[in-house]
């Protein structure tokens, strides 16, 4: 039976009366008549009794309304949480965030989301790429965003590119070597470089300047993927930062940290993507998330 039939039969059992029922559903009273007939002849039972003064369900009418009436409390919820769902005031939302992106971009975005979106459920998962990607392909991340270089191609994801974000190596205040006239990158070896876990073209480079043999590892003296962790390590010790200029932004400017300019070292920055399984539709949230990400990346990669 249609649900808009069921309408109709709740209606005249809560108004009893066969015009105010009609007006309640936008019908004419000759129109709801032939609906509620056309319901009782369906399921083969007379479901009101028609009376002089009122109309009252028959005990078949009182055991199917009970379950009419249910259903069209459903169909109203259903249809209210969809209104709320496509204004984006509801729902649920699992994202992945890599280590840079996570200390530069969530921060901003984070804020934003609870107080214009309060009712929403966020779930955020701060990692590197390659669990992330297993984690997205498992379903239990809607997108993450982090550096894509090392990701292999896969038919199965879907990569889409930010803006670059540029990046450098740093120290605190007072470190013996922004005392030394030139750098080298053999300089990184004698204090350690502490960094998240780096695309393997930027350690193989790295690797080549440092003079090591063909094939060596570079050696990191603190990989973390905790941005904060890798902070405070160089703050508080002679440990060389590998990182994005945003991601020590408030240090440089309040004069705790500086960069430390390496002779022979390449520019070097990170290519930072939204990765979403393929075929994939987000919902009016993760659309939201998608865009602003774009638009906080942007702005992160004019600094």
């Amino acid at each position: 039976m249609e649900l808009k039939r069921l309408r109709h039969v709740v209606a005249l059992a809560d108004e009893k009366n066969f015009a105010r029922a009609a007006e309640r559903v936008h019908l004419s009273q000759s129109a709801l008549s032939r609906s509620i007939l056309a319901a009782e002849a369906e399921l083969q039972v007379q479901l009101f009794d028609r009376g002089t003064t009122e109309v009252l369900p028959t005990p078949a009418g009182s055991f199917f309304i009970d379950r009419a009436r249910k259903l069209v409390f459903d169909s109203n919820c259903l249809q209210r949480d969809i209104e709320l769902y496509r204004s984006k005031q509801i729902g649920e939302l699992a994202i992945g965030v890599g280590p840079f992106p996570a200390a530069t971009l969530l921060p901003m975005l984070m804020p934003e989301l609870r107080q214009n979106f309060a009712s929403v459920s966020l779930r955020v998962e701060v990692n590197n790429w390659e669990y992330l990607a297993q984690h997205l392909r498992a379903e239990e991340l809607d997108f993450f965003v982090a550096d894509t270089r090392d990701l292999p191609p896969d038919q199965d994801l879907d990569i889409d590119l930010l803006a670059r974000q540029r990046g450098g190596f740093f120290v605190r205040a007072g470190h013996p070597l922004l005392s030394k006239a030139e750098r080298l990158p053999a300089d990184i070896l004698d204090y350690g470089l502490a960094s998240v876990r780096l695309p393997q073209a930027i350690r193989k480079a790295l690797a080549q300047l440092l003079g090591l043999p063909a094939g060596a590892a570079l050696p990191i003296a603190l990989e973390c993927d905790d941005v904060l962790t890798l902070k405070r390590a160089a703050l508080e010790s002679d440990t060389i930062l590998a990182a994005i200029n945003a991601a020590v932004a408030d240090e440089i400017q309040r004069g705790l940290m500086l960069p430390l300019v390496i002779a022979g070292i390449p520019n070097m920055h990170s290519e930072v993507g939204i990765v979403s399984l393929r075929g994939r539709s987000h919902s009016p949230v993760a659309q939201f998330v998608i865009g602003r990400f774009k638009e906080l990346a942007e702005l992160h990669a004019r600094q």
